[in-house]
């Protein structure tokens, strides 16, 4: 698919998320909904993957920090065909691979199991450090959510892949300005992002995070030896409209009313 097809992609990822959650009756549609294209950008365009080797040891690495938005990634996983589509809709049942945070030893394409905000990025920092050592081309990549940022341990990980150079790690920001208890800048602001990034070692790049195209040329770009930290901009619940710069939605599921508003603005028919 050329960046316009995957545009149009992105509307039925998104109406395979609100499927998703309204039949588990739980799970989080707010930083979900707005990760769909950074997600897009890596396994679409970016990241060497083999759906049907998803163990494949020359792989590059895909760490959703932010766990918390995994119907995205599940969504894109079986878009790509690491496993059936039908299993969507299987989210968080007791019989179901698909958790409510990732789980790499029940999910194919789950590279690492997150959910406990902060420990992702140290992960992806430690596969990009292993792949340096043993002189492999492999690159890592991780999603954070910005209220994650707010984490030590995250700025830990940066001072370390700062310190060893790793400019085969990618860090992906979804900046939707929301967390879940508030906007960021009442519940910690965060600050100048792209300067304190800057001044841990990172080349920085700010891009419109509903953008493919944006956000693959952010992530072709040369980071002169440094890790990379790319600012995606995006909006809380993107494409639902009761949802978007709504924290509310950050931990809930839609009713049925919901689901076929959300449906409908989105434009996609789904059976059931």
């Amino acid at each position: 698919m050329n960046i316009t097809e995957q545009t149009e992609k992105a509307r039925h990822l998104r109406a395979d998320i609100i499927k998703m959650l309204y039949l588990a009756k739980s799970g989080h549609p707010g930083g979900s909904l707005s990760c769909v294209e950074m997600l897009m950008a890596l396994y679409y365009n970016v990241a060497k993957i083999d759906p049907k080797n998803p163990r494949w040891e020359k792989r590059d690495r895909i760490v959703m920090s932010k766990g918390h938005a995994c119907p995205a990634l599940y969504a894109v996983l079986a878009d790509k065909g690491y496993f059936p589509r039908e299993d969507l809709w299987r989210l968080r049942k007791i019989d179901s691979h698909l958790q409510g945070h990732p789980d790499m030893r029940k999910t194919p394409g789950v590279d690492v199991s997150t959910g406990s905000l902060g420990q992702g990025v140290s992960v992806a920092g430690g596969m990009a450090l292993a792949a340096k050592h043993k002189g492999e081309d492999i690159k890592a990549y991780a999603i954070l959510g910005d209220g994650e940022i707010q984490e030590g341990l995250v700025w830990e990980a940066c001072m370390s892949a700062a310190h060893f150079g790793l400019d085969n790690l990618t860090i992906l920001l979804d900046h939707n300005g929301l967390q879940i208890d508030g906007p960021n800048d009442e519940v910690m602001s965060l600050g100048d992002i792209m300067g304190k990034f800057a001044a841990f070692g990172f080349h920085c790049e700010k891009v419109d995070g509903h953008n493919i195209g944006e956000i693959v040329g952010a992530l072709g770009t040369d980071s002169h030896g440094k890790p990379k930290f790319i600012c995606c901009e995006t909006v809380k619940g993107k494409g639902v409209s009761f949802m978007e710069n709504n924290f509310g939605w950050h931990g809930k599921a839609p009713n049925e009313g919901e689901y076929k508003t959300a449906l409908g603005e989105l434009g996609v028919e789904l059976d059931g």
